[in-house]
């Protein structure tokens, strides 16, 4: 039986506690793709530091949610998708639950190639058809990395893109920061009219995106497999172990780490990786707040770019442009990571993801070849991803609440409490915007 190593042990304490750190910063581009960049933009141009408190509570909620998808396939060693496709037993309410969750993805994707389209346009003045297509064709590359060298390179090269987003989208602040008093006003609770209502969804859409509540639980199943050909997929079979407490202590066993100690790691993995994000997404909202409200044309992406430019400097806009450019190369590929995973669980198929990301591109470059401002499809997708959230969380507060599911590791009371509040909220915002929205209030 394989030596478990003693959390405690200092002998193995620096070494196994990097290694055990990655999943949730892979996790994390998805809270820093083009569609972060549109909504928080957008939000600090047309209403300065209205909607702050948005973007602090989105990544506070993003917390809980992406710590309960990783505990999900940490202990089971089985994603989202896949535990949703063993339970909904009945054809149809798999397939049926797999097309909302793939037009979440799809509309994932769509944000993403669009800024990165975007970005090579204000970088090299490249037409948006043909930057679309740029832009998929260097994600394959990416998804090479994760099918041919594992998902430790894959990781090692989106925590460097990361690096690039966080200095892209911050380094305006220094030249011009945000008014405190306007910042500590932002974080009361309010709306101004049907758009701020808009642009709030829109940035929860963003920041707690479905896809990747679906990748998250994936990218901790893969990342800590067991090494042996018994590992997951042995103890995820549904003929042996005989039952869902067996198959748990034969992956820790096949794993030779503690489970507990392998939680502890994810929840500062996860804090550090919503740290770097959330600091990222208010940067952007400040930066927006502090030099382009009022100011005409910083409704789209392309304009804040001029803006920037014009107010401080060309290094801060061609630093603002390479900052989108890596959010969506980075971003779409663990969008299609994340819809290979979806498809795999639900609809129990495999597609390469390459033959994925070919067919995911298409909606992207169709949209950029009819004209439709980028911008604005970018906000839309945005919206779409908040009304997939609750099919997503509500399934996974439930799964993991259960003792049957997660055993001795299933959530406490007051955690369970705190994911269906969120998920309440969530839902009680898309009501009331589609409420605002179809009664013109």
């Amino acid at each position: 039986m394989p030596k478990t190593v003693d959390a405690a042990d200092p002998r193995h304490a620096s070494g196994r506690a990097l290694w055990l750190l990655g999943p949730a910063m892979v996790a994390g581009v998805a809270y820093l793709d083009p569609g972060n960049v549109a909504s928080n933009m957008t939000a600090g141009a047309a209403f300065g530091y209205l909607l702050v408190w948005v973007v602090v509570l989105g990544n506070v909620m993003a917390w809980l949610i992406q710590y309960l998808s990783a505990k999900l396939g940490i202990v089971t060693g089985e994603s989202l998708p896949q535990i949703l496709g063993r339970r909904l037993h009945r054809p149809w309410a798999r397939r049926a639950y797999w097309v909302q969750a793939e037009l979440v993805a799809m509309a994932t994707d769509v944000a993403e190639v669009i800024g990165g389209a975007v970005a090579l346009h204000l970088l090299f003045g490249i037409p948006l058809v043909w930057g679309g297509a740029i832009t998929g064709l260097v994600s394959m590359g990416l998804l090479l990395v994760q099918t041919r060298r594992g998902t430790r390179a894959f990781e090692t090269v989106l925590i460097g893109l990361l690096v690039v987003i966080a200095v892209g989208f911050s380094f305006g602040l220094f030249f011009a920061p945000p008014d405190p008093a306007g910042v500590v006003e932002g974080l009361v609770p309010r709306f101004e009219g049907t758009n701020s209502v808009l642009l709030a969804a829109s940035i929860l859409g963003a920041t707690i995106m479905p896809h990747a509540i679906y990748a998250h639980s994936a990218l901790a199943r893969d990342r800590f497999a067991p090494p042996s050909p018994s590992g997951v997929e042995a103890a995820a079979a549904p003929a042996a172990p005989a039952s869902a407490a067996d198959a748990r202590a034969d992956l820790e066993r096949a794993r030779g780490i503690s489970t507990p100690r392998l939680l502890r790691a994810t929840r500062w993995d996860v804090t550090i990786a919503l740290a770097v994000a959330g600091t990222v997404n208010l940067a952007i909202l400040l930066l927006a707040a502090a030099n382009l409200a009022g100011v005409d044309g910083t409704d789209s992406l392309e304009g804040a770019y001029a803006a920037l430019r014009d107010g401080l400097g060309p290094l801060v806009a061609t630093l603002f442009a390479v900052g989108l450019l890596a959010s969506g190369l980075a971003s779409t590929s663990v969008g299609a990571y994340a819809g290979a995973e979806i498809m795999h669980g639900l609809l129990r198929a495999r597609i390469p993801l390459v033959v994925r990301r070919l067919v995911t591109l298409v909606p992207a470059l169709v949209i950029l070849a009819l004209g439709v401002d980028p911008t604005l499809a970018l906000v839309l997708s945005q919206v779409v991803l908040s009304f997939g959230i609750p099919f997503a969380l509500v399934p996974l507060v439930a799964l993991t609440a259960r003792t049957d599911v997660l055993g001795r590791h299933r959530n406490r009371r007051a955690t369970t409490v705190a994911g269906v509040l969120a998920s309440v909220f969530l839902i009680t915002l898309n009501v009331a915007l589609l409420w605002l929205v179809f009664t013109g209030g």
